[in-house]
Parts: structure tokens; sequence; C-alpha cells
């Protein structure tokens, strides 16, 4: 298991294991190929950011595994799990990938229902008389 690295991410109610080693730029998620797994050209471009800022795009196979959330959680999940894993298996690009922003973990998450509400800040609509 020598030339593998490991990263994980998360982001909202998703969490992303992921596997990089040298290759020829393939990217698997749950067994699938990406475009398979994820469907749209957009959240392509955000887990491949790291890849592309680093100039590493054909250089490494990526082997995911994405659990819980939705698509758009479980993109930005593996992103920051990409990063990660580049960022062990060559330290030098550390600081271009922190510099680009992909070591933040976003930390946002859907805000809770309250009761006697019917949403977490919408209100019933209120009756003087």
């Amino acid at each position: 298991m020598e030339n593998r690295f490991y990263g994980t991410g998360k982001r909202k109610a998703s969490i992303a294991r992921v596997w990089l080693q040298p290759g020829e730029g393939n990217i698997v998620v749950n067994n699938k190929n990406l475009m398979e797994h994820f469907k749209r050209e957009t959240l392509e471009a955000i887990i491949k950011q790291p890849l592309v800022t680093a100039e590493v795009l054909d250089s490494y196979d990526i082997k995911a595994t994405v659990r819980g959330g939705g698509l758009s959680g479980q993109s930005g999940a593996l992103r920051l799990g990409i990063t990660r894993a580049l960022a062990e298996c060559d330290p030098s690009l550390r600081p271009v990938l922190k510099k680009a922003g992909y070591f933040t973990r976003d930390a946002r998450v859907v805000e809770r229902k309250k009761y006697g509400q019917p949403g977490a800040r919408k209100r019933f609509q209120f009756s003087k008389r």
C-alpha cells in the first residue's frame, strides 16, 4: 500500500474518504465514474478545483467513498478530501492550495426547526384579533 495517500473531507451532512495514488487521472466515487455519480458539470468542476490549481489533474488516480447529504454537500466534502490527500502526498502544494482557500472546512449546516414555528426562521401568520 505504498504511494497511497488518504484525506477526509466533510461538508453539510456529507463525509468523503479519499485515496490518492499516482496514475493517469481516473476519478472513481462509490465504485462509479465521476460523472455517473454527480451528473452535473458544475459539481465535477468543484471536485477538480484543487487538482487544476496544483496542476496535477492527470497525475493521480482518485478512489473515494462518499456518504450522507446531497450532491452539493458531497462534492464539497470530496474537494476537501482531495485537497488534504494532495497536501499529504506533496507538502510543497500546501501553500498554493491554502492560498486558494481549499483547506477551509465550510461549516455551514442547516439551521434546526424551532417549536411553535413552521420552519427554522419562518413564523405562522400573526393575528392581532
